[in-house]
């Protein structure tokens, strides 16, 4: 263990003072350290994903109750914590308990990075993660840095969060990213990697999406990040899709296989594939889930977000990417309504999966997952004085996912994604709290 002990013991960057800002420490729970205190650092960055999308699904441990705090300190929108974006959403919310645990030194936190349950299938050991602990705090800072939480006042849940899950699978991308890059020639234009994150909705994906873009961004990588929601049809589509599968439920709204624009998609993904030089832009589709009262339609072009090349990364999220058609008699001993949606599926792949070129799968044990989690967050919203589904209206939209949940995942965890290579699919399964409980 002398290089774990070296590695331990040798000089850091601070990423600490002692200076001490009271606004920072709300928490009545918090206790003034002895020497140190992290300050509330400003942040800024080019991303251009959308708070939207996390609002409704960031990572929740809650009671049925729907009670929490938001480790957001101070209620701050993602126009102020993304200072560069032309967006305004509302607050970040997570439901981590509040109760702060210090994190007493660089040793007690290495202790605990090799405790976390992605470390042994990663390939990680003792001895890499004490060679690369200056990259794990890095990390940890800016993750920190993001969520404005307190790095020296963690709770254990906010550390599992971001050391056994965020920063692992930060570091699973970049070798992804490296290997990805090597086998190309000096002074080729290499392509931004396209990774795919495949997991049903609200457990967690999209901000674990958004975490590392902004990791990426620290670490002198340009990223850019897109949902399968940016590609769902237009609100007139949308319409003629109803009037076409008239009675069929699973069509009757965005969301399952038919409701996408798959030539935006195509046209979409191949231009991401050519920014690899300095100057090359482009704008990303974005969709408005607000407009006509919900049903929604795509974004005005003139707000779409622009990437820059020479990019390093395509983050691509959605809770059906990596989804392949079934027989058809699987389908039906299903529910007979999944039946064009089984067909329309065959399409897929060429518009989306054979873009992606290493996934991530977060695999849940049972797809009723979804709708406690979509519960706890309409509760929430509801409680904090927003407009939020009732509970009948959760039931109904989530059963308008179910179908397609009990079709497609046990393909997806057993055979992975068409065209997928075992050697970059990452499956990390997660527990009804959305922590990870291991990954193959």
């Amino acid at each position: 263990m002398a290089v774990v002990t070296d590695a331990l013991h040798r000089p850091t960057k601070p990423f600490i003072t002692p200076s001490f800002h009271a606004a920072h420490d709300r928490n009545p729970n918090h206790r003034n350290h002895a020497s140190t205190r992290l300050l509330p650092f400003p942040i800024t960055t080019s991303s251009s994903f959308r708070l939207h999308r996390i609002t409704s699904q960031l990572p929740l441990n809650s009671s049925k109750s729907g009670h929490g705090c938001s480790w957001m300190q101070d209620n701050s929108t993602y126009k102020d914590i993304l200072a560069n974006t032309k967006r305004n959403h509302g607050p970040l919310h997570s439901l981590f308990p509040p109760q702060p645990a210090e994190v007493s030194s660089v040793k007690d936190l290495f202790e605990f990075i090799c405790e976390g349950p992605l470390i042994d299938k990663l390939g990680f050991t003792p001895e890499t993660v004490a060679e690369s602990i200056d990259k794990w705090l890095e990390s940890g800072f800016h993750v920190c840095k993001l969520f404005k939480l307190n790095e020296l006042y963690l709770t254990t849940p906010q550390k599992a969060r971001i050391y056994h899950y965020y920063i692992p699978v930060f570091l699973w991308c970049e070798k992804q990213i490296a290997d990805h890059r090597s086998t190309f020639k000096d002074g080729d234009d290499i392509p931004p990697l396209v990774i795919g994150f495949s997991a049903p909705q609200g457990c967690g994906k999209t901000t674990l999406v958004f975490a590392l873009d902004y990791l990426f961004l620290n670490s002198g990588r340009k990223s850019a990040t897109i949902s399968i929601d940016d590609f769902y049809l237009t609100h007139d589509d949308q319409a003629k899709l109803r009037e076409n599968n008239h009675g069929n439920a699973l069509l009757e709204f965005r969301g399952n296989a038919g409701s996408h624009d798959l030539s935006l998609s195509v046209e979409t993904l191949t231009g991401l594939g050519k920014l690899s030089k300095e100057g090359m832009k482009m704008k990303l589709p974005r969709y408005d889930k607000s407009a006509y009262n919900g049903r929604g339609d795509r974004a005005d072009p003139s707000t779409w977000p622009e990437v820059e090349g020479p990019l390093t990364v395509v983050l691509f999220e959605g809770w059906m990417l990596g989804f392949k058609p079934v027989p058809a008699e699987v389908v039906k001993a299903i529910d007979p309504q999944l039946e064009i949606v089984n067909k329309n599926l065959e399409a897929y792949y060429d518009a989306w999966d054979k873009f992606v070129k290493s996934w991530i799968i977060i695999k849940i044990k049972d797809p009723s997952c979804v709708f406690e989690w979509r519960l706890q967050a309409e509760i929430q919203m509801r409680e904090a004085g927003n407009p939020g589904m009732t509970d009948e209206e959760v039931m109904d939209f989530v059963s308008r996912y179910l179908p397609a949940y009990n079709a497609y995942l046990p393909t997806l965890y057993t055979e992975g994604p068409k065209g997928s290579d075992s050697k970059h699919t990452l499956i990390v399964e997660i527990d009804e709290g959305r922590n990870p409980i291991l990954a193959c």
